[in-house]
């Protein structure tokens, strides 16, 4: 079972300081803290949020994950996600690709469907483990459920900002529709004594937002302007939440979907955290499988300006939801390489970079 008594992040190693949002103020509609979190979405599209209330309903999903991971490896590999672009189901270690020479990833995780979690006990999408099915109506779904809930309350805070009609993005993210929203936790083991590894490579996120919650350090940014990697210090109960690619283009550039990667903890830094194991929850929203992906210039003058000003950008992509998920999962598969241009080929916003 992931440990609740982790060393503290070490206070010499640098981070970059985000953005701390009250959730309980939002829900108030408090228009400073509104500002606020509309300024962190646009600045680096990555802000803490405090007073969530679901830090209890992680830690059950926690559980089910180490349960999950102390099987044998024959039964959760009976779940692999597999290699044909479907991101639901159990991954293992070194299955996908963390840079275009092809380094193998390092962490094992277990992605569930949010519409197999609201399906329950019916099967939606696909078949998971013992442990899944046993922690479904006790954990799996109650944490579904919190982070969807949360995840569209900002969800209506941008679409007001944005200009857009009333439930504009709030229509492209029904419950009823197939997407690709789903929990995802992440083990990555310890390596005290060995050289810094990219766990989960440099990334921006598929959907639309993220709501992430880990006790260990590891997680960096690539704050814009810069090109050195800055680490994300974990701070207890408070989730980590984050813009991607569907919002960044629905947006037309206003909110940023930014680079991040995940590293080995190692020593140094971040010190003692590095003999312990590294674990993460997070929640993807994500746009229903049939909705395109471009800037919504037709719905909001905000976004046809903002789209204006930027001519050498192209907030068109020309394909749905599903088709630049699948795109991105598929490609990054170990077995789908066949040279630098497989990575390539699943990059999401993101202009290249020169970060090591």
């Amino acid at each position: 079972m992931p440990s609740i008594h982790f060393p503290e992040f070490p206070q010499d190693v640098p981070t970059h300081p985000l953005l701390v949002v009250d959730y309980s103020l939002l829900l108030a509609r408090d228009q400073t803290e509104i500002d606020r979190l509309w300024g962190a979405a646009q600045a680096l599209g990555f802000w803490y949020l405090k007073n969530h209330g679901a830090d209890d309903l992680a830690e059950g999903m926690f559980r089910m994950a180490a349960e999950t991971m102390l099987l044998p490896m024959e039964e959760k590999l009976q779940y692999e996600q597999g290699d044909g672009g479907n991101s639901f189901g159990y991954k293992a270690a070194g299955a996908n690709a963390v840079d275009a020479t092809g380094q193998p990833d390092t962490v094992e995780f277990i992605n569930i469907a949010k519409d197999d979690a609201l399906a329950w006990p019916k099967q939606a999408r696909r078949a998971y483990p013992s442990t899944v099915n046993a922690n479904m109506p006790t954990a799996v779904t109650p944490f579904m459920k919190k982070s969807i809930e949360i995840n569209n309350t900002l969800l209506q805070i941008f679409n007001d900002k944005l200009g857009l009609p009333h439930d504009a993005l709030q229509k492209r993210h029904t419950l009823q529709d197939y997407s690709g929203s789903e929990t995802r936790v992440i083990k990555n083991p310890p390596s005290p004594h060995a050289p810094l590894k990219v766990a989960i490579g440099a990334h921006t996120d598929f959907g639309t937002l993220s709501f992430l919650h880990n006790r260990l350090g590891g997680l960096q940014v690539l704050v814009p302007g810069s090109e050195d990697w800055q680490y994300v210090k974990p701070i207890p109960g408070h989730a980590i939440c984050n813009i991607g690619d569907a919002l960044a283009l629905f947006s037309g550039g206003i909110l940023r979907s930014n680079l991040h990667r995940v590293v080995q903890v190692v020593s140094p830094p971040p010190g003692a955290q590095s003999s312990f194991e590294r674990w993460s929850l997070v929640y993807f929203t994500r746009p229903g499988n049939d909705v395109q992906l471009r800037a919504l210039v037709e719905d909001s003058e905000v976004i046809a300006d903002a789209v204006k000003r930027t001519p050498d950008k192209n907030f068109e992509t020309g394909c749905t939801s599903l088709e630049w998920f699948t795109r991105r999962i598929k490609n990054q598969r170990m077995k789908n390489r066949t040279g630098p241009e497989t990575w390539m080929n699943s990059r999401g916003t993101e202009h290249k970079v020169a970060a090591a």
